[in-house]
């Protein structure tokens, strides 16, 4: 089963932590972040992992190495000369990620229980070109869905702009805010290769939110109760290194 860590971010938001390593080498209770999510990875059943360097890139192939790539097939699609945004960079990937088999994509900054490989099975099932992790957590930006989590649209809850243009929140729909967590099917890359319209760097929700009527994009709510946590930004690290002390992540 293939995966893809996106670990190129520049880490702004944890500076000066950042200011000597890439954000997914910060440590968190004696292991990095980039290590908890292979491992998370590796148990779920992904042994071919994709990851995407920039900021101090050299740094992550050396801990690869130094780690003997944790008995993994890892790949590493280099965007060191430029940052390519989250739907480029998947993009960029495609020689490691194409294929007859689904992907999921996981944020190396997102610290959770959650269980992938129920995930990963549910995209198997729904048929979607994507399905996307969502919970009703309090943010500014929402994925809309319909009751069958269908993906309808996007707002912006401090600025009020939408997306489509012309979406309408109807009643009945459910604000839902992404997790960092996505299953894709690899019948997007030519999807991708037509919206990018030859640029290398774009992001990857507004094309969600731009085909959503075009292509089935799906939303993933686990039932159960699980831990999250955005571990890009100062206030939740700290939080972080109290999490991993009880739970297991």
């Amino acid at each position: 089963m293939k995966a893809m860590i996106f670990a190129a971010g520049l880490g702004t938001r944890l500076r000066p932590l950042t200011n000597d390593r890439p954000k997914a080498l910060i440590e968190i209770g004696g292991k990095t972040m980039l290590e908890r999510v292979i491992t998370k990875l590796a148990a779920a059943g992904f042994d071919d992992i994709t990851i995407n360097i920039h900021h101090f890139g050299e740094k992550i192939i050396d801990f690869l190495e130094k780690n003997g790539n944790f008995g993994l097939e890892i790949h590493i699609s280099d965007e060191r000369e430029m940052l390519l945004d989250t739907g480029g960079g998947i993009l960029k990937a495609r020689p490691f990620l194409d294929g007859d088999e689904p992907f999921l994509v996981h944020n190396a900054d997102i610290l959770t229980d959650i269980d992938l490989n129920a995930m990963y099975q549910n995209h198997l099932k729904n048929g979607a070109m994507a399905t996307v992790l969502v919970k009703d957590r309090k943010t500014s930006r929402y994925f809309v869905f319909d009751d069958d989590y269908h993906l309808q649209g996007w707002i912006n809850k401090s600025t009020g702009e939408t997306r489509p243009g012309s979406f309408i929140h109807r009643e009945g729909m459910h604000e839902l805010a992404f997790g960092g967590i996505h299953v894709i099917s690899p019948s997007i890359f030519d999807e991708l290769e037509k919206y990018s319209q030859g640029q290398a760097k774009f992001s990857i929700t507004p094309f969600y939110v731009d085909e959503c009527h075009n292509h089935p994009i799906n939303g993933y709510v686990q039932n159960t109760a699980y831990t999250w946590l955005d571990v890009g930004k100062p206030e939740t690290l700290k939080e972080a290194k109290e999490v991993v002390a009880s739970i297991n992540i």
